[in-house]
């Protein structure tokens, strides 16, 4: 095996001694002491000085092309980049792209060395991260960061990505008629046609824009995504303490928000149509976690039924049997779901006889069922059901989220 001085030897033969004493020295941490890598490469080339002659380096590293030398130019293209964008953000991460003849120099020096724990491109993104954290005043975050600092020395530019932010909420939907999420027209599939009058837009607003974008002005985003925990159709109410989603603001170059007045800015635009509560920034984790909490939910459900024949309150007390549903995907969804058989838990049901025709039901049940299908029974497809409990046709004509329990 070889020992640290012949790797080195071969390094330096294979570099033609043009090698700085940085790079040298970081393929051999954490065998040699050292107060950093380039005090390790200054104490190997010693080594090696006093054994053999070693060429000196008369041209630039041909294992990072001095890329060390000229840190200091480096720093001050990406301040100054950073100042031109003028982006709001209070941690970061860097990242680096190089030459492929660097790149493959660096393979077979590790293949000299047989370690890969401080290569070139950590080497860079380390020493970079370390100075602009003094310089800027921000901190490094390798999990989250909200600004991605890319110094690509292909082209000596400084590419930035500016990473979402993500608030959480909840929201009321007051009136009917209003999606959750923008809905393209189906004809032009957003493109803009007679039939959407060049809107692009099945409908004019939806609960999505209404909130964003408020939300996109204040934080100068570039778009936004809304995430929620489920949906209610269209023509469906969204009351009580209002259903949780988390919009996600893509490239936002303001991250400090004050959520107290774009809550009251966004209720006052969206007024008598859709109020947002509790606004909090949170992680991204939570936009995933939101929407999967959309079958682990209870809901209470508002729904007003219109029967086909009269029934008495005594035959009304047959729906307290409901309980357990074996529901099978409905025909109105069955498009874009999956044909399967959920089973659902209806865990309390109100009755209350409006007239002869006409009952509100108040239905506490688990996430998932679909309300007007358990009523109607979607040609048998939802057992057991109202419309079969009841032994005649029944349909939703009026249906309110009250509350979403997660």
């Amino acid at each position: 095996m070889k020992n640290t001085t012949d790797q080195a030897r071969e390094i330096v033969e294979l570099t033609h001694g043009n090698i700085c004493n940085r790079c040298l020295g970081r393929n051999f941490y954490p065998q040699l002491s050292g107060k950093d890598n380039t005090d390790r490469g200054a104490y190997l080339k010693e080594i090696l000085s006093r054994e053999d002659s070693i060429p000196d380096k008369t041209k630039s590293c041909q294992l990072c092309g001095d890329v060390f030398l000229d840190l200091e130019n480096t720093l001050e293209k990406i301040i100054t980049i950073i100042e031109k964008s003028q982006v709001e953000f209070s941690t970061f991460l860097v990242g680096c792209r190089l030459s492929p003849d660097i790149l493959e120099k660096e393979k077979e020096l590790q293949e000299i060395t047989g370690s890969t724990r401080d290569n070139l491109k950590k080497e860079i993104n380390r020493e970079l991260g370390k100075e602009l954290e003094v310089r800027l005043n921000r901190e490094v975050d390798f999990d989250n960061p909200n600004l991605v600092i890319m110094m690509d020395f292909t082209r000596n530019w400084v590419d930035l990505q500016i990473n979402p932010l993500f608030m959480e909420g909840r929201y009321r939907k007051l009136l009917r008629g209003i999606p959750q999420t923008r809905w393209s027209c189906r004809k032009c599939r957003g493109k803009g046609c007679e039939r959407c009058n060049f809107t692009g837009k099945m409908y004019p607003e939806s609960v999505e824009e209404l909130i964003a974008g408020k939300v996109l002005t204040a934080s100068k985003g570039k778009e936004s995504r809304f995430h929620g925990a489920g949906r209610e159709d269209l023509d469906v109410r969204m009351l009580g303490g209002g259903r949780p989603f988390v919009l996600e603001i893509k490239e936002p170059k303001v991250r400090d928000l004050n959520l107290e007045e774009l809550t009251s800015q966004i209720n006052h635009h969206c007024q008598g149509k859709v109020e947002v509560l509790q606004l909090k920034m949170v992680g991204k984790d939570r936009r995933s976690g939101v929407k999967a909490s959309s079958t682990e939910t209870y809901k209470v459900y508002r729904a007003l039924v219109e029967l086909e024949e009269e029934v008495s309150p005594e035959q009304a007390d047959i729906l307290n049997s409901l309980k357990v549903i074996k529901q099978r995907t409905p025909v109105r969804v069955s498009h874009r779901r999956a044909d399967k058989i959920r089973t659902r838990e209806v865990k309390d049901i109100k009755v209350k006889i409006v007239d002869p025709t006409h009952l509100e039901l108040i239905i506490d049940c688990e996430g998932g069922l679909y309300i007007k299908e358990l009523i109607s029974g979607d040609e048998e497809r939802t057992k057991p059901s109202v419309a079969s409990l009841l032994g005649t046709g029944a349909q939703c004509i009026e249906l309110d989220v009250m509350e979403v329990n997660i």
